[in-house]
This record gives C-alpha cells, sequence and structure tokens, in this order.
C-alpha cells in the first residue's frame, strides 16, 4: 500500500422520497488496499456503492478519484474515469463465451473506435488481436482459462462470478468496486475468491468489496467503513471495527 488517496468521497447524501437513504456518507481508499463497506440489511452500503458507480445521483457529495475530482453521472462515464464494479447479480452476456465476455470490458479502453470496427484496417486488425490476447492473459489470471470459449451461460455459479471480475478488470480500473461478490458461493468457492482477491491486490489494485460474510471481510480487508440505517457509524482496522460497540449493537442488537 501507498499513501496515494485513490477514493476520497465525502459528505454524500441521497433521499428517494420521504426516505433519507444516505446521510453525510463520506469514504477514504488508499492505493493497494482492500476496503469493505459492511453493515446490517437495508444499512445503505449498495445505495451508496451505486451513488459511487453512477447508477445514483447524489443530492450532496464531493468525489476525488486519483486526485482530481470526478462526477459519477453514468455509469459508462465512471468506468472512462477508472471505477470498475460488478454487481450482486451476475450481469454477463450469456451468449458470449467468456473471452468475448472480457473483450467487451476490454474496448472501453480501445482507440479506432467505430470507423475502425467497421473498415478493418491494419491498426484496428492489430487492437483487436492485443484486446483478445489481454482477455485470455486475465482468464488465466483468474482461473479460467481453459474455458475461454465457453458460452458463459454454461460456466458454474463460481467461474461466472470470476469471469465478472476478469471482465471488470479488462476495464484497467484504478479501483475495483465488487458487490458481493461471494453471493450465493459455498465454502470451497469462498476460499478461492478470496486468494483470487488477494492476489489482485499483490498487483497493485485497489479494491472496494461489499460483502456480508463479516468474518471473510475481517480477515481480508485492510480498513472497514461500517453503515447502519444510511450513516457511517465506525471506521477503522478489522480489530477495531469487531471490538466496537456501536458496530456490535448494530449487529446484535442493544440487548447483547
Amino acid at each position: 500500500m501507498s499513501d496515494e488517496v485513490i477514493l476520497n468521497i465525502a459528505g454524500v447524501n441521497k433521499r428517494f422520497g420521504g426516505l433519507q437513504a444516505l446521510t453525510d456518507v463520506g469514504i477514504k481508499i488508499m492505493k493497494g488496499q482492500i476496503y469493505g463497506l459492511i453493515g446490517p440489511n437495508g444499512a445503505g452500503k449498495t445505495t451508496f456503492f451505486n451513488v459511487i458507480t453512477g447508477l445514483y445521483q447524489p443530492d450532496t457529495g464531493t468525489f476525488e478519484l486519483a486526485g482530481k475530482p470526478y462526477s459519477p453521472s453514468a455509469p459508462h462515464e465512471v468506468a472512462k474515469a477508472g471505477i470498475a464494479r460488478t454487481f450482486q447479480n451476475i450481469r454477463l452476456f450469456g451468449e458470449m463465451t467468456a473471452l468475448e465476455n472480457v473483450m467487451v470490458g476490454r474496448h472501453v479502453r480501445s482507440h479506432q473506435g467505430v470507423f475502425g470496427a467497421v473498415f478493418r484496417h491494419k491498426a484496428a486488425r492489430e487492437e483487436e488481436a492485443s484486446i483478445k490476447r489481454r482477455a485470455q492473459e486475465l482468464l488465466d489470471f483468474v482461473g479460467i482459462g481453459a474455458f475461454a470459449n465457453r458460452t458463459s451461460k454454461f460456466l458454474s455459479y463460481g467461474d461466472q462470478r470470476r469471469l465478472e471480475i476478469a471482465r471488470a478488470l479488462a476495464t484497467d480500473p484504478q479501483l475495483l468496486a465488487l458487490d458481493e461478490p461471494a453471493a450465493g458461493m459455498n465454502a470451497t468457492e469462498k476460499l478461492a475468491l478470496k486468494e483470487l482477491l488477494v492476489k489482485i491486490k499483490a498487483e497493485g489494485k485497489t479494491v472496494l468489496l461489499i460483502e456480508h460474510d463479516v468474518k471473510m471481510m475481517m480477515s481480508l480487508c485492510d480498513r472497514i467503513t461500517v453503515l447502519e440505517y444510511g450513516k457511517p457509524i465506525a471506521e477503522g482496522l478489522p480489530a477495531e471495527i469487531q471490538s466496537n460497540k456501536a458496530v456490535i449493537d448494530a449487529y446484535l442488537g442493544g440487548s447483547h
């Protein structure tokens, strides 16, 4: 990890009609961290995630990515800025192969545009070959390189999750934002996912992670923010979070 701030967000508020979904939420993530966002059901984690990645427009808030202001106005703009995300519900192109899915992600960084795609001149062909090579490398990296030509809907659940991560990595993100990547996984798949996230961190990537598996988060994350009813109630090292009375009360109820 370095002392470079990758994501710095402050003062985020979001209201849906009469519901105040987020109240003065902020987060600061350093380069090379795995940063966790946890909280009970309905705490506002996914809403905050959706604000960060441009699916929802915040009512207020300041946003900086790698020291530069950015506006999470639309998902494709956020991807261009350098944030790639996965979703709680898998969103692959089911009729495409694993390789094609990752190539789609890589095209966010392509240079030849529509003209090159239509007329297939030399530079466009070379870029397409480069995209294909990089897509295969990423499939190998996440452990499913042997399934490059398999239609994605026929992959196992765990491998579909890995494919989503490979596609997100194909955009060369400054921040990889994962929304409950372990949801629906068995113990073996969770362990493999944890190993993959450690591997991604070792490559110098920065990860923002929402996950219900608190035990997994405590063993994986460098720092954690806890939300309850749309408000931050704690932030710190995993050991600090585990012993924080407000967090314990939020998960277990004050009587505990």
